[in-house]
């Protein structure tokens, strides 16, 4: 095969009327090579009929956006538009939603499809997709569908090029969906359909007709158990896996009693077979990857949660009218503030006031399942590791604690366990007792719970991952619920020293 000009394809074939009979327009050459139009349409009939050519991505597609796509991201990109219905499983930081949206938006130029539907977590509607396509696509028309009923049926049946929305917005909104003109539908972090006994499972595959795109995406195809395999497959490749469930159970695992199954030795080599097309990319196949890769992930507040955040901020209000207001006071009230936004606060008579922690340990979680090696969990409040260890105990993730209470011999044989052996999966930390001196790249994910109000301890506490020996890719996430969080954050990345700038944050705050 010979691409000529970039715009058609020299193929020389045993039998040229198998492809001249079905590609209109196809030539056969007197040597009986076959000259056929390099579209997209093409492609996918050569693709039928088992002949391997590139997609046209590959040299008619202009790359929009801000940044250049690394090689992996144009062979995703590419393996994406000549797929109906994929899996993209490349792991968590390898830039899958870029890949994602230029497969998109060349299908888009080319008329293969109008309209994208995103469906993905609530906390990353806004972090990740729709500041991704303002990125990657900012030619693009972006709506989130979110809210109330009516407010994402408006969205939904607005024109927009893409649309974002959250798993159980989907079933809120599904008549809605289904009339959408949505050619195209996106699953992120697809290991939520898993299960096709769900209602949200059994909502998607009613809106899923034979003419439309599915792309579903997840770093983490079977965390659990090789049974995950089976709502995935059957959405995608349903041919592939047997009628029912349990008879796909059957094949992956081996009861060992009422109460406990056991992954079969040919697991993996059947999850493999059913789970296709696919493709994946590992952090560490992906050399041209940046060193680090940070990722904002939203987390809602409770109503608790919201409620003392206001008053406590009205209360700010009220002293900053009455009285000057001091780096040291400014401090205090903001620590204050993001205390409630981590889940536990202490008052004034060093009681501790708890909060529900469910929404951003849910996230926590996310982040954990999603990652190919341990996980360092940076939690600024002493009393707020206890709750969330407590959760991770609960769940039976093996966790090991650092804060200022350790002693410095403990200290070092955590490390040493952490770094040498299989457990602890996780480390939580608090930030100013590990930030300097310690090697843990064990790790390549980094979780900050809450902000620290310390440029240094921040730049400090993330380079435990990144340095010398070192082996994958390192992601920060950070979880942010409140605007405090945010704009800490925020001064963090820009390298802005807060303590300097303590006042103005107070203000900015008040504002």
């Amino acid at each position: 095969m010979r691409i000529v000009d970039e715009r058609a394809l020299l193929l020389r074939l045993r039998d040229p009327k198998k492809v001249t009979s079905v590609i209109p327009k196809s030539k056969q050459l007197p040597d009986s090579s076959v000259l056929v139009n390099w579209g997209i349409d093409e492609a996918h009939v050569l693709k039928n009929l088992n002949i391997k050519v590139p997609s046209p991505i590959e040299g008619k597609y202009k790359w929009t956006g801000k940044y250049t796509p690394f090689e992996h991201q144009k062979t995703t990109a590419a393996f994406l538009t000549m797929h109906k219905a994929a899996f993209c499983f490349n792991e968590q930081g390898t830039g899958k939603t870029a890949s994602a949206i230029w497969a998109s938006d060349y299908l888009m130029n080319v008329g293969k499809v109008q309209r994208v539907l995103i469906i993905c977590p609530l906390s990353i509607m806004d972090s990740a997709w729709r500041n991704d396509l303002f990125t990657f696509a900012m030619h693009r028309t972006v709506e989130v569908a979110y809210g109330a009923a009516k407010k994402r049926r408006a969205v939904i049946e607005g024109k927009s090029d893409y649309v974002i929305i959250n798993y159980d917005g989907v079933d809120i909104v599904s008549d809605a969906i289904s009339k959408g003109g949505f050619d195209l539908i996106i699953v992120d972090e697809a290991t939520h359909y898993k299960n096709p006994q769900t209602k949200r499972w059994k909502t998607l595959n009613k809106i899923m007709t034979t003419d439309k795109w599915l792309w579903m995406m997840t770093g983490t195809p079977a965390a659990q158990s090789p049974v995950d395999a089976y709502g995935l497959a059957k959405m995608v490749n349903p041919t592939a896996v047997p009628r029912f469930m349990g008879s796909f159970r059957d094949q992956v695992m081996h009861k060992i009693s009422n109460f406990r199954w056991v992954p079969k030795d040919t697991a993996t080599d059947t999850v493999f077979r059913v789970l296709q097309p696919a493709i994946r990319f590992t952090k560490d196949e992906c050399l041209d990857l940046p060193p680090m890769v940070y990722v904002k992930r939203e987390v809602a507040l409770t109503r608790q949660q919201t409620k003392y955040y206001k008053l406590l901020r009205d209360k700010m209000v009220m002293d900053a009218a009455g009285e000057q207001v001091t780096a040291a006071n400014a401090a205090v009230n903001m620590n204050k503030l993001l205390q409630i936004s981590c889940g536990a606060v202490y008052t004034d008579t060093r009681d501790t006031l708890e909060f529900d922690i469910t929404h951003r340990y849910k996230v926590l979680r996310e982040v954990i399942d999603e990652s190919s090696k341990k996980v360092l969990v940076f939690v600024p409040f002493k009393h707020v590791i206890d709750i969330l260890v407590g959760r991770l105990d609960e769940d039976g993730i093996t966790t090991a604690v650092i804060r200022g209470d350790v002693p410095a011999a403990k200290r070092t044989e955590i490390f040493r366990q952490f770094q040498t052996m299989d457990d602890p999966r996780v480390l939580v930390i608090q930030p100013q007792a590990a930030a300097h001196g310690v090697t843990l790249t064990a790790a390549n994910t980094v979780v900050w719970w809450g902000p620290t109000s310390s440029l240094e301890t921040y730049a400090q506490a993330n380079a435990r991952v990144h340095r010398s020996g070192q082996d994958h890719k390192c992601t920060v996430v950070q979880l942010q619920g409140s605007a405090i969080e945010k704009r800490v954050y925020a001064m963090l990345d820009n390298k802005i020293n807060i303590h300097t700038k303590m006042i103005d944050l107070y203000n900015d705050v008040l504002a």
